[in-house]
């Protein structure tokens, strides 16, 4: 397990031509308690930087003078053994976001930043990257357990019923790891058997369906604000809470989604559980919800009473509702999505995010809109 320690000690390098940025970042991060935070502003160090520091996370700019972030990335390729980029890139162009991936990085940040999304997508990235360092050294380990055993297995044959089962154990237990090493790329599209000797065609075979797929549900989200494009008019001051609704449902569903995954993946999530996980995950979003709705309903009031809207009472009431009643429905979809997948036969790690992602994205938008509809008029 990968503790909280671990993660705020991990080795962060922020890459921004801009100082201002490189300041905010910085500020952020540390106030976030992160301790061990570098940066530069020269895109032509993060190589030799990253060869001897080996960072955990790289925040990467894309558009920089004399060398983009996209050759930053070619350059690091060249480093890390792997092909594991620990990189989230920054931009402000939502059509670099597709190449970004493609190229190599994890995820993104867009500008301009918001604090809530870049402490998220930070924390998330260097959970994954010590996981998956620690799944690659514990692999290492148990790969030279093997091979000692195989090197003695004429003794081992001639050893007791008992000794036997433990070497089938040990077997097993190399191929759970494995497995779970490749978990992380199969959550966005990524099948388990691809790898990096594999022939193009056959990645683009593996990859493209999910795009595709992202790509309805996307749109799927975004038919939410034709269907209230009335309201919306009405009062524009909704859409300013829009992205962070949609954030923090994401997070809070995310949070469910990946103790659930783990719970399956590790054969803790016995059959019959599965109420009680529910349950219980209902009981956590509805508290998380509450208490992160109190504090948006406060920075709803002050926004609409700053516009002398009158109706600043009753917008606050809605953000409130919204904020909490996404917060249990996302919480709730985080645990039913991938035990839906797995009776259905499909693989929960394959498409449970963007299942979850557009099923949480569009209950917020109909809360925050169909409440706004109904109360204010």
């Amino acid at each position: 397990m990968i503790s909280s320690s671990d993660i705020f000690h991990g080795k962060v390098l922020i890459v921004d031509d801009q100082e201002a940025n490189v300041i905010l970042l910085e500020r952020m991060l540390r106030g976030a308690g992160y301790v061990s935070i570098a940066s530069t502003m020269d895109p032509g160090e993060v190589c030799e930087l990253h060869r001897n520091n080996r960072y955990d996370l790289i925040l990467l700019d894309l558009q920089m003078p004399g060398m983009d972030g996209f050759q930053v990335m070619e350059g690091l390729k060249k480093i890390e053994p792997d092909g594991y980029l620990p990189v989230l890139v920054i931009t402000a162009q939502p059509a670099h976001k597709l190449r970004a991936l493609q190229a190599g990085a994890k995820d993104f940040i867009s500008k301009p930043f918001e604090m809530a999304e870049v402490l998220a997508r930070v924390h998330n990235m260097l959970e994954v990257r010590l996981l998956h360092g620690k799944t690659k050294s514990y692999s290492m380990e148990l790969e030279q357990k093997i091979q000692e055993v195989e090197a003695s297995r004429d003794l081992i044959n001639r050893q007791s019923g008992e000794v036997k089962r433990l070497y089938d154990e040990l077997v097993a237990e190399l191929k759970r790891s494995i497995e779970l090493s490749a978990q992380p790329g199969v959550m966005v599209g990524v099948e388990k058997e691809e790898r990096v000797s594999t022939p193009w065609p056959r990645s683009m075979r593996l990859r493209h369906p999910w795009l595709q797929f992202n790509l309805f549900t996307s749109l799927l989200g975004g038919s939410m604000v034709l269907l209230f494009h009335d309201t919306i008019n009405r009062l524009l001051i909704l859409a300013v809470f829009v992205p962070i609704l949609i954030s923090q449902t994401n997070n809070t569903g995310g949070q469910t989604l990946a103790i659930t995954l783990r719970g399956l993946a590790l054969g803790d999530l016995k059959a019959g559980r599965e109420k009680a996980l529910i349950m219980k995950e209902a009981l956590l979003g509805l508290l998380n919800g509450v208490f992160v709705g109190l504090v948006a309903a406060v920075a709803m009031y002050a926004a609409a009473t700053l516009m002398h809207l009158p109706i600043a009472p009753i917008l606050s009431l809605v953000v409130f509702l919204a904020m909490t009643g996404s917060c249990v429905f996302s919480s709730i979809s985080g645990a039913v999505v991938p035990l839906a997948l797995k009776k259905y036969g499909a693989d929960p790690a394959t498409a449970s995010t963007i299942v979850l992602n557009t099923i949480a994205g569009v209950a917020a938008l109909l809360l925050l809109f169909g409440l706004a509809t109904v109360m204010v008029g």
